[in-house]
């Protein structure tokens, strides 16, 4: 496992996709910056910021991006081959990619929530904000590697998800909520360090439940579908 996560780093570092997890982040920590400096009310900017960008733009993205490049990138170009020409479980593939994935993810979108939380109103919110973040992470990181064995256009098809689901329907239907990863990200959050700049769509209970269900859910399925891949990098 450990040389696949090693393979698995290496590669999306070293590829530009990797210049892509930068600018979302250090927007966030700027608008922030920006607003407390001038002094701007928090009720004003904190949702938004915090909200708007952080958790439903900077983390899924984030997590798109990195969850669709551990393995997705290899199926396409055919290099998948090579690892599984390997005598290694197709599990620990998996949970090897999804490890970095999550890793990756937590830390990349964690690290500036956690400063524009604090900025916003305190360290509190900021921690509960990073918490969020990594729960978030593991969830997102498991539903696109999955979409990488799925698709061979999972970043449009997570992008319709974030848009269309979560950006749309989640926010103005209540039933879809309980599929929303959004939601259980701030539910998270805003039990840890309740505020009027968080709203809780979901309860805590649900958050957690569907946010383990989803993740291994998920795992499992990546797991299962890695196996069916002929030598050829092909399904069959």
């Amino acid at each position: 496992m450990s040389t696949v996560a090693y393979i698995t780093t290496r590669g999306l570092f070293g590829r530009r996709r990797a210049l892509l997890l930068l600018p979302l982040p250090l927007l966030l920590i700027g608008l922030a910056l920006i607003c407390r400096a001038y002094d701007v009310n928090p009720a004003d900017w904190g949702t938004p910021v915090l909200v708007g960008l952080g958790l439903a733009v900077v983390l899924p993205v984030i997590a798109l991006i990195v969850g669709t490049g551990v393995l997705g990138s290899e199926v396409d170009d055919g290099t998948i081959v090579h690892i599984l020409t390997k005598p290694l479980p197709r599990r620990d593939i998996i949970l090897a990619k999804l490890g970095i994935a999550i890793t990756v993810t937590a830390v990349t979108s964690a690290v500036p929530l956690f400063i524009a939380g604090w900025l916003a109103d305190s360290p509190r919110l900021g921690l509960a904000l990073a918490v969020g973040a990594v729960v978030g992470a593991c969830a997102y990181s498991a539903f696109f590697l999955l979409l990488s064995l799925l698709t061979r256009r999972p970043v449009l098809v997570g992008l319709v998800y974030i848009l269309v689901w979560e950006g749309l329907l989640a926010r103005f239907v209540s039933g879809t909520r309980v599929l929303s990863i959004e939601q259980y990200v701030i539910t998270v959050a805003d039990r840890i360090a309740p505020t009027d700049l968080l709203a809780a769509q979901v309860s805590l209970p649900v958050a957690v439940i569907m946010s383990v269900i989803l993740t291994v859910g998920c795992t499992v399925a990546a797991v299962d579908r890695l196996r069916s891949f002929s030598m050829a990098g092909e399904t069959s």
